[in-house]
């Protein structure tokens, strides 16, 4: 059973986080939590939210540890306040359903060459990643937080880079994800094995199209045409087929080691 998200309105804007190109930001909710908002008028729009959302959920199914995803809703008054044009602009354009993940207060920056990470956990981590084919965790940028001496996985925006083109999702779901070698956490992975027999009895199609269900339709209707459940049954597809093939990923990720 894959829970429902919490919806979350957005009381202040604390401060724009200038890292990569989505612009996400810190602020705070009706709840009395913080949270690192991802908007849907930032750089690839709510496909990358759609990505964040289903490496998240994917994530938090196979019990990796992940912050807290919400559905934030965001006023078509909030941030008139912010002095900067660029960050007006983003949060005009983002009125509406957006998504944000639980803040992690104090947390620091995964390093590879002075933080250790357990074998396992390393090998599910590097599962995970060429299953959803993120291509944004790497020695550049970690997308690795450690917290209270635990490691959290952030920021799965950049997976299923397929859907930016639309044409090409059957041919990328049986790819191998050869962008494996560059993962941070590469020569960790000595199990990866285990974690592939592990994640693969765990999965199943029930599961992969409870997760995709979750996608609201705020996310969907989209300019380009496909009505909001063939979107829906795309991903889908392209999780069960790269599910059924894990084995060609999973040989990639070994021969990367």
């Amino acid at each position: 059973m894959i829970p429902d998200l919490r919806t979350v309105t957005v009381m202040r804007y604390i401060a724009p986080l200038r890292e990569g190109g989505s612009l996400p930001a810190l602020a705070e909710a009706c709840d009395d939590f913080k949270y690192v908002l991802k908007f849907r008028g930032a750089g690839h729009g709510v496909k990358a939210l759609i990505a964040e959302l289903l490496g998240g959920l994917i994530a938090k199914y196979l019990e990796l540890p992940v912050p807290e995803l919400v559905f934030v809703e965001l006023d078509e008054a909030f941030g008139q306040t912010e002095g900067d044009e660029e960050i007006q602009d983003l949060l005009k354009f983002s009125k509406g359903l957006n998504l944000g993940l639980h803040y992690l207060s104090g947390a620091i920056t995964y390093d590879v060459a002075t933080n250790d990470c357990e074998a396992l956990l390393a090998s599910k981590i590097v599962w995970l990643d060429s299953f959803i084919t993120n291509v944004d965790r790497t020695f550049r940028n970690t997308n690795l937080l450690i917290w209270h001496k635990e490691l959290w996985l952030i920021d799965h925006g950049a997976s299923f880079y397929f859907h930016h083109s639309w044409t090409n999702w059957g041919k990328t779901a049986l790819t191998p994800f050869p962008l494996i070698k560059d993962h941070a956490l590469i020569s960790k992975a000595t199990k990866l094995q285990e974690a592939h027999d592990l994640f693969t009895s765990k999965l199943n199609n029930t599961v992969l199209r409870e997760i995709v269900s979750k996608i609201p339709d705020a996310f969907l209707n989209w300019e380009e045409g496909p009505s909001n459940e063939e979107i829906r049954e795309v991903y889908y597809q392209f999780l069960s087929t790269r599910l059924v093939h894990a084995n060609i990923f999973l040989k990639a990720a070994q021969d990367a080691r």
